[in-house]
């Protein structure tokens, strides 16, 4: 194999983050017992972030961005995994605080990786990414708090992004009525397609209010927006229902009161993906390889060269891209 690879490369100049496709030396590759040749990373909100240098994300250049990759084991130290093995990683600061999956190759710790579940190709384990095994990470701490598709809706806002495109299609196919939250009129015949039985615009539920309480509406929600609209989601869940926070695209603010927590006996949940501990995260993979719903999840998905992910970063800060977006790092 070549000891020279293709990656993206964030630089700062003058406070400015650019970024450009270069040619490095494997020698370049940060410490680890495990190199992998990546085939697929993703498109991810946080990328976006990284790509654009805000966040402070990232605190070391040059650096190789890129939170999720797919792909197989080329050399390995660890008595866990051999060459040719397929794995998966996503979380760990991997793209943040270490090189990521923007690169044909990736030299990372074998206790970051998943080995690939069967009957999951790269390019759909790339699809799911992040996101995904956010929403299974959310999806089973409702379940472990009681919910159950019986009928009553659950609510997923910022539903046509990568989170919440997956929350619905995979909510749908579990038989829960799914009820989908966005500001992009645009995407309510998509969302429908996805699952959802009602698309509701985000503005009815992100307005702020000072009443503690609102009739009992939601069995349970995703929620990635945070701030006025986790706030009413609280206000409204049924008694007894949850709430799954994992994301502050509104605001990490919660302008909230205890009431309905006192009174209808409500949880608020927080699911991290990133250090979420390694049983628990292959469990969620297998699961997703079992239950996300691949025809839907296929069609909320395209794959993208890997030079054109600085052209995609401003668009999915700007909420401009929809579902998913798996990059072929060797194309």
């Amino acid at each position: 194999m070549s000891d020279t690879f293709n990656a993206l490369v964030l630089e700062q100049e003058d406070g400015k983050v650019k970024g450009a496709l270069e040619r490095l030396a494997e020698s370049a590759l940060p410490a680890g017992d495990v190199t992998v040749r990546v085939a697929y990373s993703s498109l991810n909100y946080k990328d976006g972030l990284i790509l654009a240098g805000q966040g402070r994300l990232v605190r070391d250049y040059p650096h190789v961005p890129g939170i999720d990759l797919a792909g197989a084991v080329e050399r390995s130290d660890s008595p866990d995994y051999k060459p040719g093995d397929q794995v998966l990683l996503t979380g760990w600061f991997v793209g943040e605080r270490r090189w990521g999956g923007y690169a044909q190759l990736a030299r990372v710790s074998s206790e970051w990786l998943v080995p690939l579940p069967a009957g999951l190709s790269p390019v759909r384990a790339m699809a799911l990414g992040t996101p995904g095994l956010t929403v299974m990470l959310a999806l089973a701490a409702l379940e472990q708090h009681g919910l159950a598709p019986d009928g009553h809706e659950v609510l997923v806002t910022g539903a046509a992004g990568g989170v919440g495109s997956i929350a619905v299609a995979l909510l749908a196919s579990l038989g829960y009525r799914v009820a989908a939250s966005t500001g992009r009129p645009e995407t309510h015949d998509y969302l429908r397609s996805l699952g959802a039985g009602a698309v509701i615009d985000r503005a009815e539920i992100a307005a702020p209010s000072k009443r503690p309480l609102e009739s009992e509406r939601w069995a349970g929600a995703i929620d990635t927006v945070g701030s006025h609209t986790l706030a009413a989601i609280l206000r409204a869940l049924r008694y007894g229902g949850c709430v799954a926070a994992c994301g502050l695209a509104g605001g990490a603010d919660l302008p909230a009161t205890v009431i309905p927590f006192i009174l209808r006996g409500v949880s608020l949940l927080g699911i991290d993906s990133v250090r979420c501990p390694a049983q628990r995260r292959r469990e969620a993979w297998a699961r997703l390889a079992r239950e996300a719903p691949m025809d839907k999840l296929d069609a909320l998905t395209r794959v993208a060269p890997l030079g054109e992910v600085l052209a995609l970063g401003p668009e999915i800060l700007e909420g401009r891209v929809r579902g998913r977006v798996v990059v072929d790092v060797n194309a």
